[in-house]
């Protein structure tokens, strides 16, 4: 793994480490070409043949999505047997980092920042694309700017919620009722995260806390439980944006819109039928899904961040 001060590909001045994850470590850097600050990120060597996965699909992603509200991929490439890739550089601390330090952020902000967010789940959906981990850790707040980073288990909007063993793919604080159930999966599984988002910011409590299994089965139970305090905007949609139906949930296109428009003009729990109807294909009992669990190594490090959970299928026998 190079060094401070490395240059890397005779391109990159490598600078500190700013973040550390289970498979690779993220350096800002400096573009020797365009003399901009740069994000590095570096996959350690001798990676496992999922981490080789994740990244190229989190390339072949990337590689083809414009928007203010993501984080860009600027190279990648490939140095002594370890691969590496160059991202926007957000100047700012992750949403979890924000939510962690306090206080808890008032309604016009995260109506904001929700609207931006949305905003860009809008774009990524209409190319066909459901981000899958949608949580704090991965919002970059880029000079007040919410930015979307992270899409190392994006997937096709034809695609299931399961890998091939059977495993459910995601982070258990933040998964949809239908992920847990191990049904397919569409973009609504991205607004319903981005509506358990918005309730953390607006409380500074994880709404589904604890252990992972238990946490990703509670959603099953009971609904998001959102306070009398909160006003109508934004509370009114979160709800409807954690629908246990994802049929019923709004696009990230109109979230976008009534988080921006004025309360006055937008009337509470006022909601248009979500278009998009993903095919579900179920994948056995919850209770089958969850009898064998593997979890993934931690994320961001962020103390309130749990890391991606797998939730294993077992057949019954």
């Amino acid at each position: 793994m190079a060094v401070s001060g490395t240059v890397l590909q005779g391109r990159y001045v490598l600078g500190p480490v700013i973040g550390v994850g289970s498979s690779a470590v993220v350096r800002r850097a400096r573009d020797l070409q365009s003399r901009a600050m740069v994000a590095v990120k570096q996959f350690r060597p001798g990676a496992s043949v999922q981490d080789v996965r994740r990244q190229a699909q989190e390339l072949s992603v990337l590689g083809r999505l414009r928007h203010p509200g993501l984080v860009r991929l600027r190279d990648a490439g490939t140095e002594h047997g370890s691969s590496w890739v160059v991202t926007d550089l957000a100047e700012g601390p992750s949403l979890a980092e924000r939510i962690r330090v306090g206080p808890v952020l008032p309604p016009r902000l995260v109506c904001r920042l929700g609207s931006e967010l949305a905003d860009a789940l809008a774009y990524v959906h209409m190319r066909g694309v459901v981000h899958r981990d949608v949580k704090p850790a991965n919002v970059l707040l880029d000079q007040g700017r919410a930015r979307l980073a992270d899409f190392g288990i994006a997937v096709a909007v034809d695609r299931t919620a399961t890998t091939a063993n059977g495993a459910i793919v995601g982070t258990a604080a933040y998964l949809s009722p239908e992920q847990v159930r191990g049904e397919g999966v569409g973009p609504a599984v991205d607004v319903y995260a981005l509506g358990l988002v918005l309730l953390e910011a607006l409380t500074g409590r994880r709404e589904y806390p604890g252990p992972m299994v238990e946490s990703a089965l509670a959603r099953l139970h009971r609904s998001p439980l959102v306070p009398e305090a909160v006003p109508a905007t934004p509370g009114c949609l979160i709800r409807a944006m954690t629908a246990d139906d994802p049929d019923q949930r709004p696009a990230a296109a109109e979230i976008a819109e009534e988080l921006t428009a004025p309360p006055a003009v937008t009337p509470a729990g006022r909601h248009r039928r979500h278009r998009y109807r993903p095919q579900r294909r179920r994948r056995g009992s919850v209770v089958d899904q969850l009898r064998g669990i593997t979890f993934g190594a931690a994320g961001s490090g962020s103390g309130i961040d749990p890391g991606r959970t797998k939730v294993a299928r077992r057949d019954p026998v």
